[in-house]
């Protein structure tokens, strides 16, 4: 899956020059928590978010009134605080290679261009939203975890069994295991009862890890 697919189109986005005050109610009005930052040729200079204002607020305990906290932010423009150096990405970019990127770097977000443009914006909301449909976590059934032997052809016979029973698959992750010579699978099933299901997976797999209907 590429991110054009699931990234947010046309962002809400600000100017350098606007206050860090009207960039908050902003990213209020919107329920947004960050807002990618566009010079006056729309080009993306950088972007800020609710954790940049945070840092920059006045200490609850500071003796300023609440008048003159309003006043140094409405004083303070949205270029004093954006992060300059922003990672983007492109359309065409897998949804895989978006994740690893926000999770390398500790990113909250990646604005998408193109040709240069702001075109959109991907979050981690947006990839949390892709997990639980990659999990099939909307989905009533059967959910089983097991580890299996890495090797061709192991996750094809499972399958296989499955189909052939009649069972339907909502979902089918692979993920690492204890060492490099095998790999945790977990599978969303309908169709098929608990007992059933382990009957036949468990001659299959090198060891059923946990099962149980979601």
């Amino acid at each position: 899956m590429i991110i054009e697919r699931r990234m947010t189109r046309n962002p809400v986005t600000v100017n350098p020059d606007m206050s860090v005050a009207e960039a908050s109610a902003l990213m209020k009005r919107e329920k947004v928590h960050r807002l990618p930052v566009l010079d006056k040729e729309r080009k993306l200079v950088g972007i800020i978010s609710e954790k940049d204002i945070l840092y920059a607020s006045p200490s609850p305990v500071s003796t300023l009134s609440i008048h003159e906290m309003a006043y140094l932010l409405s004083q303070l423009t949205v270029k004093k605080l954006m992060t300059r150096d922003v990672v983007t990405i492109t359309k065409d970019t897998t949804v895989e290679e978006a994740a690893r990127l926000m999770v390398d770097q500790d990113l909250s977000s990646l604005p998408v261009l193109e040709d240069g443009k702001l075109i959109g914006i991907i979050s981690k909301s947006d990839l949390f939203k892709i997990l639980l449909e990659l999990f099939g976590a909307r989905h009533y059934g059967i959910r089983m975890s097991f580890l299996v032997e890495d090797k061709p052809g192991a996750i094809a016979e499972i399958s296989n069994v499955l189909s052939s029973n009649g069972v339907d698959i909502i979902a089918f992750g692979t993920f690492m295991g204890t060492d490099s010579s095998n790999a945790v699978c977990t599978i969303k099933m309908q169709g098929i009862s608990i007992g059933q299901a382990v009957d036949l997976v468990k001659p299959l797999v090198m060891e059923v890890l946990d099962v149980r209907e979601v």
